[in-house]
């Protein structure tokens, strides 16, 4: 974690949620625009080493965003972000889940609800997302597959781009 910067990843069995809070030395404009641009997306939405690549991106209620997570060694992993409500600079909502390479949902893989709130703190910015599962089960899930660590490394990657874009 950089500079003590804030993050917490908590997880409510009882609610089939994970929490993450997630602090950053960036103004909260810049952080909206590398949570909502695919162009900046692209640049740290993967866990290292893997990257990003978008194939349809359109940041509207309504719109999706299509991008793989592309394993150096070779395998694309496809994913699909469907936009619900966007308040501008300072929430959004979505659906997540993963799919193949046309877009088509995988049925037999964990679809959740991403609650994403950004908050003003200075010079820094707090991201908070609320990612609801249908189950215990989609919710033990996606911590086997390494949510939290995956996460962690992905945040670092936001974390190492931010001072590149003042």
């Amino acid at each position: 974690m950089k500079n003590g910067l804030q993050f917490d990843f908590i997880v409510d069995k009882e609610k089939n949620t994970i929490t993450i809070k997630r602090e950053f030395a960036a103004e909260k404009q810049l952080v909206w625009d590398c949570y909502t641009k695919s162009e900046l997306l692209d640049q740290w939405f993967a866990p290292k080493p893997f990257t990003t690549k978008t194939k349809h991106m359109d940041f509207t209620e309504g719109g999706y965003w299509h991008y793989s997570m592309i394993d150096p060694e070779g395998p694309e992993y496809w994913n699909r972000m469907d936009y619900l409500k966007i308040n501008p600079i300072d929430s959004y909502s979505a659906l997540d889940g993963f799919c193949d390479e046309n877009g088509e949902l995988n049925p037999q893989m964990p679809r959740a609800n991403w609650d994403v709130t950004f908050s003003d703190l200075g010079k820094n910015a707090m991201v908070q997302t609320i990612v609801t599962y249908k189950s215990l089960e989609s919710l033990e899930m996606v911590i086997q597959m390494g949510m939290k660590e995956g996460l962690e490394s992905t945040l670092e990657r936001l974390d190492e781009l931010l001072p590149t874009l003042k």
